[in-house]
């Protein structure tokens, strides 16, 4: 049976798109009542756990997905390899931080990734200094041998106003479906931009150089929370053959600003410090995505594309970033297989790799299947991620870019799907009502014009393609959980996953099913995106 959706809410144009109540009842039965998505998530990250690109964990993480997926009867299940060099693989297993003196204390603290162990317990005086240009190294060369540097200032703790948990309420989803007018940008914003990250980059190297020559122990830094929140991401240097510095960790605020104040006051403050991580592989290794499929009939040339991000950072177990992404996305294809869809097109499943480094693993799938820019010939571009280079040409399309429909992200956390990010394509949003309006009684009812970024869809809108995330509850994501050590199943919500589940099935077959090809937005190629 199939619905003539909502004349009264869209006029004609919603009316033009069908909606199959028999499709989407089969997939609310399975997804409500019979999910597995929750169970998976815990296996994801209690069992195997957090899932750094290119170490122990991400393999085993593959390996386990391309078993659930083969166990549900996918179709192409396998790892495709989307960057032959991206790093080295790296493994964090245990930290411990000892104040001595001025008196003794436990101080919480874990590593950055890819930076180095301290190969057993060291001890050190603790210094203040800053890094802020490489003239500042020049300034402590020959002071700091044998130290522990506190690379930070202290910071000033200021109560939150925000809930720790929220659902959006029924004002901050109107006010999401209207349109901010865009400010002007000055000509040169995205070049300067591009020059602050090259200066960073640059400052990184001479200062992890700087540190290993001078024999510092340890650089610690102050996390960008409070209320005990250790937020910590990457330093050190994951390729191999540059240079990896120091053992670098985050503490919290709370036990950051003490040591400083301890400093400028000139009190001997002495720490002991044994960090347990390591290099997995002295060479960089291969870095791959994990693909699944329901093959099309009829024009299982044309793809529909469902994705999130399998790896995660270190400190936690990646539950919310982006572990409850994956198991949405795959409790969405089992339940697809389960019921016995068979799309008109190929709907695919896509596990990426090294979203947090930069969309590496979309970005490459994107490039190799469907479009890119020509390759910099800049070097300082060509060490940037593919997602943030500057193009040297028009866009190259591949083959598969007129035979491609659509991609759907999952990618803000554990939160419940309100609506859908348009992205400003006006055609969809008529089309994407009509789909959402079966699921307005489980909260999802919203379709905003607005643009969201930071995630993997952002690959596939950068060369004019339609790439969309959904509109999530902000739930604890940026308060508790996003790159943090609280990142566990914990702040997970299993009733949240089913719901996503549902409607990213429906999404995906109704996509899988139309007519045409989901409309495009109109695409002005740009040098740089």
């Amino acid at each position: 049976m199939a619905l003539w959706a909502g004349m009264s809410m869209a006029g004609v144009a919603q009316a033009a798109e069908p909606v199959d109540l028999d499709m989407v009842a089969k997939i609310r039965s399975e997804a409500l009542h019979r999910s597995q998505a929750a169970a998976n998530l815990k296996e994801l990250t209690e069992t195997i756990g957090p899932r750094l690109t290119n170490s122990p964990n991400y393999t085993q993480a593959s390996a386990w997905a391309r078993g659930k997926l083969s166990g549900w009867g996918l179709s192409n299940v396998h790892d495709e390899v989307y960057d032959p060099a991206f790093g080295r693989g790296w493994a964090f297993r245990a930290s411990r931080v000892e104040m001595l003196s001025p008196r003794q204390l436990p101080v919480h603290a874990l590593p950055k990734a890819w930076t180095r162990g301290t190969d057993g317990p060291v001890e050190g005086e603790v210094v203040l200094a800053s890094f802020k240009t490489l003239e500042d190294i020049e300034k402590q060369r020959g002071k700091l041998r044998g130290r522990i540097v506190l690379v930070d200032e202290g910071r000033a703790y200021k109560p939150s106003e925000k809930t720790d948990f929220r659902r959006y309420t029924a004002a901050e989803l109107g006010e999401l479906q209207t349109f901010p007018m865009p400010e002007d940008t000055a000509p040169d914003a995205q070049q300067k931009r591009l020059d602050e990250y090259r200066k960073r980059i640059a400052l990184s190297k001479a200062l992890n150089t700087f540190l290993a020559e001078e024999g510092v122990l340890a650089t610690l830094s102050i996390s960008s929370w409070d209320n005990g929140i250790i937020r910590a991401t990457g330093g050190g240097a994951r390729k191999a053959g540059e240079p990896v510095g120091v053992t670098e960790l985050v503490l919290p605020a709370e036990h950051y600003n003490p040591l400083v104040r301890a400093v400028q006051d000139k009190q001997p403050v002495r720490l002991r410090i044994d960090v347990d991580s390591a290099f997995t592989s002295e060479q960089d290794l291969p870095a791959t995505n994990t693909f699944a499929e329901i093959p099309g009939s009829g024009r299982a040339d044309e793809v529909v594309i469902i994705g999130a991000h399998l790896d995660s950072w270190h400190t936690g177990t990646g539950a919310s970033d982006n572990g409850a992404g994956v198991v949405v996305m795959m409790e969405a294809m089992r339940i697809l297989k389960t019921i016995g869809a068979k799309p008109r097109r190929t709907i695919r499943l896509a596990l990426w790799g090294g979203e947090e480094q930069g969309l590496h693993g979309s970005a490459g799938y994107v490039a190799r299947y469907l479009a890119d820019y020509p390759e910099p010939t800049d070097p300082e571009q060509k060490a940037l991620p593919r997602a943030y280079q500057r193009g040297t040409g028009p866009l190259q399309r591949r083959r598969g870019y007129d035979r491609f429909s659509t991609y759907f992200n999952f990618d803000n956390g554990t939160g419940r799907i309100r609506g859908i990010y348009a992205q400003e394509n006006h055609a969809a949003v008529p089309i994407f009502k009509a789909w959402l309006e079966p699921f307005n009684d489980l909260g999802a009812s919203i379709v905003t014009t607005r643009n969201t970024g930071s995630t993997d869809h952002i690959s596939f809108d950068r060369v004019g393609l339609p790439g969309f995330q959904f509109v999530q509850d902000p739930a604890d994501y940026f308060t508790h959980v996003h790159h943090t050590h609280l990142d566990t199943y914990d702040h997970i919500v299993p009733e949240d996953l089913k719901q996503a589940a549902a409607i990213i099935a429906s999404f995906a077959w109704h996509a899988a099913m139309r007519e045409e090809r989901l409309p495009r937005k109109p695409f002005v190629e740009r040098d740089a995106q």
